[in-house]
C-alpha cells in the first residue's frame, strides 16, 4: 500500500534540523516512519527544502522535491506522478477542499487528521483565511477517513461524519532509561511556541507566586499571533522573573533532555488537541500539571499528574508535588507504562490500518481507481 503526504517541516524533523518545530509535524514524521517500518510505501513531498526532483530517504521514508509554484498545481503533479493508494493531510486548511477533490480525480483515497480541538469547529477552524471555512468543510465531507486524537473531537463532528472518524493515538519515542526523580533538578518545565492560546501570561503568574521553584521555559514567540507591543510586554515580564530560565527556541533533542531532567511539565494552554509534549513528558517519566487540557481524561483517570482548573490550584499543586519526589516517581512510572502500552509506533499503525481496512470495506461495489485524464 502506498501513501503520500506533503510537509516541509516533517523533512526537517527527519533530517535533524534544530529549527524544526511544531507538534503536528513531529507527529507526522513519527507516523510516516512507523508506516514505512510496517511495510507501507511512504513518500513525503517537500516543496522548499529539496529542489524539484531531488530525493532523500530517511528511515524508510522517501522525501521528494515537488517544486514550489502554487500548491494545488504542485499537489496535482505529485499525485499524478506517484499514483498512491492514499494521501494523508494534517490540520485545518481551506486548501483541503480542492486538494481532496484532486485526489478523488486520481482515485486516491483520503485520510484527514485532526490535530487541534478547534479543527472540529468548522467556522473557527482556520487560522488563515477564516471566511473560507466552507472549502475546509467540503474537504472533510469528501474525506474517506477522519482521524481524531480523542473521543471529545469525534463527538463534536457532525453526525454524518462520525462513522468515518477513527481514533489515531499519538506516537512518542521511548528513551532507553528514565532519570530517577531523586536525581532530577527539581525544575518545572514549560514547552510551547509562545502564542496567545498557550497562555504564557498564566505561566508568568504561576512562576511569580512560586519564587522558590525554578522554571525552565522552552519556546520562541510567534510574532504573527500578537498585537503590536503585547509580545514585548510578555517577554519582558517573563525575563524579569529571577526563578525563570528562559531558553528561547530549543532543538528537539535538547528539549527532550530538559523534560527528562525536570520534576514536572506545566501546561497553561487553553486550547489543544492531544499535546505531543504530554507524551514526551510521560515517556520520560515526567508527570504533567495542566490547567485545562486533559484529552479523554487521561491525566485524571491514569494518575499521570493533575488537572488543576485554576491558577490557584496550579500553584498549590506544583508546590506540593515539588516537595514530594516519591509522589512524582509513582506518577512518572504510571505515565511511562501508559505510553508504552498505548502510544507506541505499533499501536498507531494498528489503528491506522484498522481505519483503512474498514473504509475499504465500505467502498461501493465497482468503485475503482480512475485513470488519469
Amino acid at each position: 500500500m502506498k501513501i503520500v503526504h506533503v510537509n516541509d517541516v516533517i523533512y526537517g524533523y527527519a533530517t535533524g534540523d534544530a529549527l524544526a518545530r511544531g507538534g503536528a509535524e513531529r507527529y507526522g514524521w513519527y507516523l510516516m516512519r512507523a508506516l514505512a517500518s510496517a511495510g507501507w510505501s511512504v513518500t513525503v513531498g517537500v516543496r522548499s527544502a529539496l529542489a524539484a526532483g531531488d530525493e532523500r530517504a530517511v528511515d524508510g521514508v522517501r522525501f521528494l522535491g515537488i517544486g514550489n509554484r502554487t500548491f494545488l498545481s504542485d499537489w496535482y503533479r505529485f499525485l499524478h506522478s506517484e499514483k498512491p493508494d492514499w494521501c494523508f493531510w494534517q490540520c485545518a486548511d481551506h486548501l483541503w477542499g480542492p486538494a481532496s477533490e484532486i485526489a478523488r480525480w486520481f482515485g486516491v483515497r483520503t485520510a484527514f487528521s485532526m490535530m487541534h480541538d478547534n479543527h472540529v469547529q468548522l467556522r473557527k477552524a482556520l487560522s488563515r483565511r477564516g471566511n473560507w471555512w466552507p472549502l475546509y468543510a467540503w474537504g472533510l465531507q469528501r474525506s474517506d477517513v477522519i482521524f481524531v486524537q480523542h473521543e471529545g473531537q469525534r463527538v463534536q463532528l457532525p453526525l454524518r461524519w462520525q462513522r468515518r472518524a477513527y481514533p489515531l493515538p499519538g506516537i512518542v519515542s521511548l528513551t532507553g532509561t528514565v532519570v530517577s526523580h531523586s536525581e532530577r533538578n527539581n525544575a518545572v518545565v514549560w514547552v510551547a511556541v509562545i502564542r496567545p492560546a498557550k497562555r504564557p501570561d498564566l505561566l508568568i503568574e504561576i512562576a511569580r507566586r512560586l519564587p522558590t521553584v525554578r522554571f525552565v521555559v522552552c519556546g520562541a514567540p510567534s510574532l504573527s499571533h500578537w498585537e503590536a507591543g503585547t509580545i514585548e510586554r510578555i517577554m519582558k515580564r517573563l525575563r524579569s522573573l529571577p526563578n525563570v530560565d528562559y531558553q528561547g527556541h530549543v532543538a528537539p533533542e535538547q528539549t527532550l533532555k530538559i523534560i527528562g531532567e525536570a520534576g514536572l511539565l506545566l501546561s497553561t494552554s487553553d486550547g489543544e488537541g492531544f499535546p505531543s509534549v504530554f507524551l514526551e513528558a510521560w515517556a520520560a517519566g515526567t508527570p504533567v500539571v495542566s490547567l485545562q487540557i486533559d484529552p479523554d481524561h487521561k491525566i485524571r483517570n491514569g494518575d499521570l499528574g493533575k488537572v488543576t482548573d485554576t491558577v490557584d490550584g496550579a500553584v498549590d499543586t506544583v508546590r506540593s508535588f515539588m516537595t514530594s519526589p516519591e509522589r512524582l516517581r509513582e506518577m512518572g512510572m504510571k505515565a511511562r507504562r501508559h505510553v508504552e502500552e498505548l502510544h507506541s509506533p505499533m499501536a498507531a499503525v494498528r489503528a491506522f490500518e484498522t481505519a483503512v481496512a474498514r473504509s475499504s470495506d465500505s467502498m461501493p461495489a465497482g468503485l475503482v481507481r480512475q485513470e488519469t485524464r
